[in-house]
């Protein structure tokens, strides 16, 4: 059901339950009054009479005046306390006094229905009378007349509803024609400068997806072309060192191969590497019902980094904690920041580990005594792909990366300082559980 359709219904029909309750109650109470005056017309009418009569200084049959006149339409009937009737009005039913009742009374009579009031005075009966067909007619006439302004107001009332709601939805209208216009990739902003206020806070908000997917979008195809560069060259040193093995023999053959072997691997960790930053920013679970806690996060990550030369890892005391993400999650951080340590570090040098809580969070430390980076560097260490001139050959340049991911979805921190003794000193701040 369309938009414009549910407002029509849902103010069409309060309004006309609004209107059908006003009118009914109107004619309600229009009847009741109308009633009653016709009641008070035959009540004064008979009072008249009998005040009249009460002048007269011997009442008797055909001596009286014509009473035809008194009220067009209302019958009119005199007796005398000995039953014999005095006058009667043309039209008047023909009834005995005993039948009539003192006060107001409905009757048949000769198979027309009447409304009648008597009243006793001077020792005459006096009865006046309505049919009540007439009464029912007048009625119905003046029910009709107070129902004809409603039933105008009503559909009126309608139209103007259906121009103002078809009226008041056309900047949605305008809206969706004008997102209908777009291609697929116009993600700039919608023009929000004539639309009403109550549409703004929709177009903010959808102005503010569109710069999301812009940048998402932005960012997935920076990546493609990215990881198509970086896939690009180890693959292309596989060929060219397969190719060299296919054409020499002895110790050049198993060199090219030793060199296809590491390009191979190298292929292997980038791919790897990718893997874990699109899991990472994507909607991937990564609770495995496990604890993730500190001092196991550490020995893993170093036995990850360094499997060979865990002398080169100086750890600090380990705080009993428990982090609050998976800890596979945790591990991958700390194990890339690491592996950068250890490999823009001298052979042999050691790189510092120490850990420790503060508040709600779990700080690693993690400095080298490499040749550090300056301060535009380290704003650009996170970027995807971006390495140190210094070691252009080694590494994926996704290490950082993956971490500022987790951080970001975690809601913990990645600082980059440079040491004033050399080298540089990363922590990574992780949030703990109680």
């Amino acid at each position: 059901m369309s938009l414009r359709l549910r407002l029509l219904l849902l103010i069409g029909v309060s309004l006309s339950l609004l209107w059908c309750g006003v009118a009914a109650w109107t004619l309600h109470d229009l009847d009741r009054q109308l009633r009653r005056t016709l009641d008070q017309r035959l009540a004064m009418s008979a009072q008249m009479v009998a005040g009249l009569m009460a002048q007269l200084p011997s009442p008797r049959a055909g001596a009286l005046p014509s009473f035809a006149g008194i009220h067009a339409g209302i019958a009119c009937q005199i007796v005398s306390v000995r039953g014999e009737v005095l006058l009667r009005t043309p039209g008047a039913p023909e009834v005995k006094a005993s039948r009539l009742p003192l006060g107001y009374a409905d009757q048949q009579i000769g198979g027309v229905h009447w409304r009648s009031y008597t009243v006793e005075a001077n020792g005459l009966s006096v009865t006046t009378a309505d049919r009540l067909t007439e009464r029912d007619a007048l009625l119905a006439a003046v029910r009709w007349a107070a129902a004809v302004p409603f039933i105008a107001a009503l559909a009126g009332s309608l139209i103007a509803l259906w121009f103002g709601v078809r009226h008041g939805l056309l900047p949605l209208e305008r809206l969706r024609r004008a997102l209908s216009r777009r291609a697929p990739d116009a993600l700039e902003p919608v023009d929000s400068r004539n639309l009403p206020g109550d549409l703004q806070p929709l177009v903010a908000s959808l102005n503010d997806l569109l710069g999301k997917m812009a940048l998402a979008l932005s960012r997935e195809r920076r990546l493609t072309s990215d990881a198509a560069h970086e896939l690009r060259t180890p693959l292309t040193a596989i060929k060219t060192h397969l190719q060299v093995a296919r054409i020499t023999q002895g110790h050049d053959a198993q060199t090219a191969l030793t060199h296809a072997e590491e390009g191979a691997d190298r292929l292997q960790n980038t791919l790897g590497q990718l893997l874990t930053l699109a899991r990472v920013e994507g909607e991937f679970d990564w609770e495995d019902g496990g604890v993730a806690l500190a001092n196991e996060v550490v020995d893993l990550a170093a036995r990850d980094a360094a499997p060979r030369q865990a002398e080169r890892i100086a750890i600090g005391p380990l705080p009993q904690a428990q982090l609050a993400l998976p800890q596979a999650l945790a591990v991958t951080a700390l194990r890339n920041l690491l592996d950068n340590a250890l490999r823009y570090s001298p052979p042999g040098s050691l790189v510092r580990l120490s850990v420790w809580r503060e508040g709600a969070f779990l700080h690693f430390e993690v400095a080298d005594q490499g040749p550090g980076l300056s301060a535009e560097s380290m704003a650009q260490a996170t970027q995807r792909f971006w390495r140190a001139r210094q070691s252009a050959d080694g590494g994926s340049g996704l290490g950082l990366a993956i971490v500022a991911a987790i951080v970001e979805r975690f809601g913990g921190r990645l600082a980059l300082r440079a040491e004033e003794a050399g080298g540089l000193c990363v922590i990574l701040t992780l949030p703990a559980r109680d």
